[in-house]
């Protein structure tokens, strides 16, 4: 709580401007993007991955994670990126969406960067439409920008899809 405003409180998953935040990042072609790092249940590499007949082009498909059946989502696609190359390289962030697990694919996992509220933005208006639609905001860092990923937007399209 601030003491100059007791009320301000941080809403879910958005920065309210004060104190620490945690986020896993990560990087998906050559942007550098970050999750909440509560939200995350665990980080994967390379995975077999099993198609999933007719499903949204976004979901790469299906994988067995010690015992638990979980959605592959390739964020390249998901964010309107082109499809990763032959053979290169991916890792997994396992996340809970109500009640079901989620890996998101991306090109790589950084490091947890705990970051002042402070220096928490608003989606710039020149942010891709599509990600200002999945984005919580962004922090500049040293030149590059941190897109933050809200998951529940991110996943909605599962709701989409079943309307």
């Amino acid at each position: 709580m601030n003491a100059a405003n007791p009320t301000a409180t941080k809403t879910a998953g958005k920065s309210a401007g004060e104190g620490q935040h945690d986020f896993v990042s990560f990087t998906v072609a050559s942007q550098l993007f970050g999750i909440p790092v509560l939200k995350v249940q665990d980080v994967l590499g390379p995975q077999r991955i099993t198609r999933i007949p007719l499903a949204p082009k976004e979901v790469a498909g299906s994988l067995n994670l010690r015992g638990r059946i979980v959605t592959a989502i390739d964020l390249r696609l998901r964010l309107g990126l082109d499809r990763r190359e032959k053979g290169q390289n991916s890792m997994s962030i396992v996340v809970e969406h109500h009640g079901e697990l989620y890996s998101l694919i991306v090109d790589s996992v950084g490091e947890v960067l705990s970051l002042d509220g402070a220096s928490y933005e608003r989606n710039p208006p020149t942010l891709d439409q599509r990600w200002r639609d999945f984005s919580d905001g962004i922090y500049r860092l040293n030149g590059s920008l941190l897109v933050v990923l809200d998951v529940s937007q991110l996943l909605q399209f599962a709701k989409a899809e079943a309307a």
